[in-house]
């Protein structure tokens, strides 16, 4: 017989909208409660001027049919067996002095390319590429929580992972930016550089590669936002309620048990299990008390030089439909000055592979300048008019770097929207303005939450931040995890 109790989740995200689902297919009563009025949390879109922006699929990791995650996908029904994905066949591609780079998802091809700009470079450009195949062997492990593994999944994994850890010893505590002076190319160098923040450890980038040129990081078409209400149409299609426009202010404990949660409109609602997946610093000192963040966590907070936060300064524009169509390249700009920070290099990506993202023969192009903690403390600095006026202006000098790269652009750029750290503070209570959890560098160590709260029972942590650098892979697992933590505690089957 069904178990009919009910699973309260916080967040519509892709954490919650997974969830809900597992839960339901579980056999639980599944609600969601979502401050927006849209699901998706982070991965969503809008409308500016009658075209579509994207504010978060750059790529998917888990499109690879066969892998555990992609199963999870299929699952939520975000993707399906007939998904259309994006015809890009690069990474990106840098620039530098009149000369170019392309990390093709053919490594062959790469190898040729980096070996004819840079002979000199030849040892370490092979030495890279033979990385990035081993790195093909890092696959997100979707199938159930690593606490529940037995000794026959490690040997599996052991298996299937035979040369990557070779990869984790060289690349596990060094930098990008210490990777990237192996080198004697400046535009090598550049482009080991460009494309996660400098800081990052090296391995995250190798692997994030690989990912893309193994064909398991795909971009769905259709946008972010229609891949979320996919999620929530398979959601509601189960049984599932969804609530919008109403946030959590707090989680309510009986006798050390989640009991329920308070709405911000001081309703109460009461359930036997609670999922929260919001922000882990918004989950501790407001919906639950401050005592309770584990001790990893509390670490990370108190440490933003080894747990640096991700954000950025975004700017949209419409152009012609020709420009660049499906490519990301890296350009060498004047010095701007962004949040605290001052940057040498930005890039612009054109959305010209979805038919979504055109209009009447002119697509979508964007550019993200990264930001850091610092940034996000000078823009919650501004007063509402000194960050009016900062956003046109940083706008405005965008535009004209754009301009000065692409000189046949000039005058044929319509600015969309422009939006930064705060933003994601606003809509997705986000730490920080951050996209992502917190960046593995090598000073830090990877946070990985157990899902459980010491000293609250019936309460099971969902969310990007259970696992840094978190993303889409762990918002997704994240939410089938906290359910079969549910399912383990009851005793029963955790396949689902």
């Amino acid at each position: 017989m069904a178990d009919t109790k009910k699973v309260i989740v916080i967040g519509g995200g892709i954490a919650g909208l997974s969830a809900g689902i597992y839960a339901l297919k579980a056999g639980f009563e599944a609600e969601i409660y979502e401050k927006n009025t849209i699901p998706g949390g982070e991965c969503i879109g809008w409308n500016r001027k009658g075209y579509h922006i994207d504010n978060c699929i750059h790529w998917l990791t888990g499109t690879l049919k066969g892998t555990e995650l992609y199963d999870v996908w299929k699952t939520v029904g975000a993707l399906s067996d007939d998904t259309e994905y994006a015809k890009i066949d690069s990474f990106y591609t840098s620039t530098y002095n009149g000369q170019k780079a392309t990390l093709w998802n053919d490594l062959e091809r790469t190898q040729r390319e980096l070996i004819a700009v840079s002979p000199e470079d030849e040892e370490e450009i092979r030495k890279f590429i033979q990385n990035v195949e081993w790195s093909k062997q890092c696959l997100f492990p979707a199938r159930k929580p690593m606490e529940m593994w037995g000794i026959k999944d490690y040997i599996e994994m052991g298996k299937n992972m035979a040369d990557f850890p070779k990869v984790m010893k060289e690349f596990g505590k060094i930098s990008l930016e210490e990777y990237s002076k192996r080198f004697k190319s400046p535009l090598l160098q550049k482009l080991m550089c460009d494309y996660l923040p400098k800081s990052y450890c090296a391995y995250s980038f190798l692997v994030s590669y690989a990912t893309m040129a193994m064909g398991n990081g795909g971009i769905p078409m259709g946008a972010s936002l229609q891949m979320s209400l996919r999620m929530e149409k398979k959601f509601k299609d189960l049984g599932g309620k969804i609530t919008y426009g109403k946030g959590v202010s707090r989680i309510i404990l009986e006798n050390k048990t989640a009991a329920g949660v308070e709405l911000e409109d001081g309703s109460i609602v009461s359930g036997d299990y609670i999922i929260p997946t919001v922000d882990t610093h918004l989950l501790f000192g407001r919906m639950l008390p401050e005592t309770y963040m584990p001790k990893e966590l509390k670490e990370a907070y108190n440490n933003p030089k080894a747990y640096p936060a991700t954000s950025g300064f975004q700017v949209a524009f419409a152009v012609p439909v020709d420009f660049n169509e499906g490519e990301t390249i890296f350009i060498d700009i004047d010095p701007v000055e962004v949040g605290s920070s001052k940057f040498d290099r930005m890039y612009v990506k054109s959305y010209g592979y979805d038919n979504i993202f055109i209009k009447d023969g002119r697509q979508v192009i964007q550019t993200c300048i990264t930001q850091s903690d610092s940034d996000y403390e000078y823009w919650k600095s501004l007063s509402k008019e000194e960050y009016a006026a900062l956003k046109d202006r940083l706008t405005a000098e965008v535009e004209a770097r754009i301009v000065k790269a692409f000189p046949a652009l000039e005058g044929k750029m319509e600015h969309l929207d422009s939006w930064t750290p705060l933003t994601y503070e606003r809509y997705c209570n986000a730490y920080h303005g951050s996209y992502m959890s917190f960046v593995t560098t090598p000073e830090g160590k990877q946070i990985k939450m157990k899902g459980t709260i010491k000293g609250i029972n019936n309460l099971y942590v969902a969310g990007q931040w259970t696992n840094s650098p978190g993303g889409l892979p762990v918002a997704v697992a994240s939410g089938k995890f906290a359910v079969q933590r549910i399912l383990k505690k009851n005793g029963r089957d955790i396949n689902i």
